[in-house]
């Protein structure tokens, strides 16, 4: 009876925020309260409330501090070079701009923590996305899957998650498993690729050679005005003629517009509205917020933050809570300076944070009430008794719906064990288990249960549900190809 409530809860869920008739904040809370006392359990839901909390408190700590603290080198303009390196790159190509987004997560993922990967690639990607009107679900699809694939560094979590579970060393699990990785990230580029094409025939494209060649931050003034051919030349001299205007300085300009994508797009919602002032202030190059002279002081400072969370020298939160104080207090040192800069990433945090907890709710119920635990034991049981000698690609296939409707923690340390012992007797070893089990990660990394994932929503300002419809099959489908590709190398 767990095992099935267990799979409607959660299929309740996905259900009600993929058709928006319940906000995330609202499904995580309300359904698995409900479904605790449809088991019997309601007189429990609050200690199962509150040990979800106390689980993922140090996380909700983490990201709170995690986006004051990119909010304020956003604000100084630590990453303005990235931004103009990706302009360059770029320019006014829908299909360029989705390659770089895919290409930037995956070099910003080398930190192995995915809320950093995904406030500085939505930082530097949002305001030419809204610029060119392109759907913004292909910049938080795109992104997530590519975080997914490098999620399995050492570093990040799920392989060392794995190698603790199994007793085995991580570089077993880690290099070997880097060819199929490798595909995964390639596969990743070939289909932002593919999107970026799709989004091209859609929009159309602009070339502004001359003007990003001159000053990047150019293409954001009159790009995307969603024309082909005559518009887009049209457009683009309109863009070369405000140069050193007004519109230049102030980021307005030609096209401005809600930033979503045009009606009847097929996979790509129309993301809430948001207008291009708004957007676009973030990457005002005569900003008041600026910190040139600190430029090379922030960069340190962000570099040791990233190089002491590698080397886990302290617990992450504490990292981030240091370094925010830190930033805060060097750049700007007058109260009302940093009351103001807090203030200007408040929401951000409330929303995060808020939706952090929401599921910790949904992670206690399921948890508590043995539902997780009913489940997994099922699907492991379910496994016909011809499949022994292939345990490593049950393992893998397993991965994908199990690190999406749980948490690493619960599959690594109460799943993967199980797998490895039943694959054990059949002359399976548990390092080709345990890579076999990092192959899912592609598609764990947009689970409604991963609290990064709301920082990349929120940031984008995209509807969760909207997210979840338009990336689960290619997330999924990366994954599916990392598998293949550990197979076809003989790795697992």
């Amino acid at each position: 009876m767990l095992t099935i409530l267990g799979f409607v809860m959660i299929a309740t869920f996905l259900v009600l925020i993929m058709m928006k008739k319940m906000s995330p904040m609202g499904a995580l809370v309300l359904i698995p309260a409900l479904f605790c006392v449809l088991v019997g359990k309601g007189a429990h839901l609050g200690d199962y409330v509150l040990d979800g909390v106390g689980d993922l408190a140090p996380t909700a700590a983490m990201l709170m501090f995690a986006i004051i603290y990119f909010g304020v080198m956003i604000d100084v303009g630590l990453f303005d070079p990235i931004v103009r390196l990706i302009l360059r790159f770029c320019k006014a190509d829908p299909m360029r701009v989705v390659v770089g987004t895919a290409i930037l997560a995956a070099i910003v993922s080398l930190d192995g923590d995915g809320s950093t990967t995904f406030m500085i690639t939505v930082s530097a990607m949002v305001p030419l996305y809204r610029r060119l009107k392109m759907s913004l679900v292909v910049m938080t699809g795109v992104a997530a899957t590519a975080n997914g694939v490098m999620n399995t560094l050492p570093w990040g979590g799920p392989t060392a998650r794995a190698a603790t579970a199994l007793k085995v060393d991580a570089t077993d699990i880690f290099v070997p498993m880097i060819p199929a990785l490798a595909v995964g990230l390639l596969f990743v580029i070939a289909l932002a690729y593919g999107l970026g094409l799709r989004e091209r025939k859609r929009l159309g494209v602009l070339t502004l050679d001359d003007v990003t060649a001159g000053d990047p931050e150019q293409v954001l003034v009159g790009a995307g005005t969603g024309g082909k051919g005559t518009k887009a030349a049209k457009a683009a001299k309109a863009t070369k003629g405000t140069q050193g205007g007004k519109a230049g300085r102030t980021g307005g300009g030609a096209g401005s517009g809600t930033g979503g994508p045009a009606a009847g797009a097929p996979d790509a919602p129309n993301a809430p509205g948001v207008s291009d002032d708004d957007e676009f202030k973030g990457l005002d190059p005569h900003r008041a917020t600026l910190r040139p002279k600190l430029y090379w002081f922030n960069a340190a400072l962000t570099v040791a933050l990233l190089t002491l969370m590698i080397m886990e020298t302290l617990p992450i939160p504490v990292l981030f809570l240091l370094a925010a104080a830190i930033a805060l207090t060097v750049n700007f040192p007058h109260m009302p300076d940093q009351k103001a800069r807090i203030a200007a990433h408040a929401e951000n945090v409330v929303n995060v944070s808020g939706m952090v907890f929401a599921a910790a709710v949904f992670t206690g119920v399921l948890t508590g009430t043995g539902m997780v635990e009913h489940m997994a034991r099922w699907l492991v049981d379910g496994v016909p008794e011809g499949m022994g000698p292939h345990m490593a690609l049950v393992t893998g296939v397993l991965s994908l719906p199990l690190t999406y409707f749980m948490s690493n923690d619960g599959f690594y340390f109460g799943i993967v064990p199980i797998l490895a012992e039943a694959g054990a007797a059949h002359g399976v070893s548990a390092v080709e288990i345990a890579r076999a089990s990092i192959a899912g990660q592609a598609l764990h990394m947009s689970s409604p249960l991963v609290p990064a994932v709301y920082v990349l929503v929120g940031m984008a300002k995209v509807e969760f549900g909207d997210h979840t419809r338009f990336t689960v099959k290619w997330a999924a489908l990366t994954s599916l190809v990392v598998l293949a590709a550990a197979l076809a190398f003989g790795i697992i």
